[in-house]
C-alpha cells in the first residue's frame, strides 16, 4: 500500500489458512546514499507493520532478503565493514527491535546460535569458494510459528544468484 515500495515489489503475502508466508526484498543501501535513504524509509513503514502482522494471531513467516546482518557473527569481516549499509548501528538496532521489542523470532540464530549461516556472498575475491560471507537472508517468524521449528540449512547443492536459500523445516500442518 505504499507506491514507492509497491512498485519495487518489496513485499509479497499469500495467506493459506492460518498461516501467512510472505516473501520480503529489503532495499539494499550500498549502491548510493540516496538508496540508503530509501531503505530508511522502507524500515520506518515495515517497522509498524510488523507489529500488525505479529498481532494478527497468525503464523507468519517473513522469509527473503533482509539486506542487514544483525550480529558480529553474521559476517565474516564485520570489523572492516562497520561503516557499510547492511551493517550500520541504526539498521542493526532496528533489526534487534523487531526481534526484542515486537517479538519475532530469528528462526536460524534461534536453532544455531553459534553458526554463521551466511547466505550472500560477494561476487569479488572469491568470496563465495572461500566462504566470506554475510548473513542478510532470513526466516523470521512468529513465536508459535518458531516452536514447531525442527532444523534448518543454507542450501548450496546449485547456486542461483549471489545468494543461497535458507530453507526452514517446520513440524506444522496448516489448517
Amino acid at each position: 500500500g505504499i507506491e514507492e515500495f509497491d512498485r519495487e515489489g518489496r513485499f509479497v503475502r499469500c495467506d493459506f489458512g492460518k498461516l501467512s508466508v510472505i516473501s520480503l526484498y529489503l532495499p539494499s543501501g550500498s549502491s548510493a546514499e540516496e538508496r540508503q535513504q530509501v531503505k530508511y524509509r522502507f524500515l520506518d513503514a515495515f517497522y509498524p507493520m510488523l507489529e500488525a502482522m505479529k498481532n494478527e494471531g497468525r503464523d507468519i513467516v517473513v522469509c527473503g532478503d533482509w539486506n542487514i546482518a544483525h550480529q558480529n557473527i553474521d559476517l565474516k569481516n564485520w570489523k572492516g565493514n562497520q561503516k557499510n549499509s547492511g551493517f550500520l548501528p541504526e539498521e542493526r538496532e532496528w533489526i534487534g527491535k523487531v526481534i526484542h521489542t515486537l517479538g519475532w523470532t530469528d528462526m536460524w540464530r534461534t536453532l544455531y546460535p553459534d553458526v554463521p549461516g551466511y547466505t550472500w556472498w560477494s561476487n569479488r575475491g572469491q568470496a563465495y569458494a572461500k566462504d566470506v560471507g554475510w548473513r542478510i537472508d532470513y526466516q523470521m517468524v512468529t513465536p508459535e510459528l518458531a516452536a514447531k521449528a525442527v532444523s534448518a540449512h543454507v542450501y548450496k547443492d546449485e547456486k542461483f544468484s549471489d545468494h543461497a536459500p535458507l530453507v526452514v523445516e517446520y513440524d506444522y500442518v496448516a489448517e
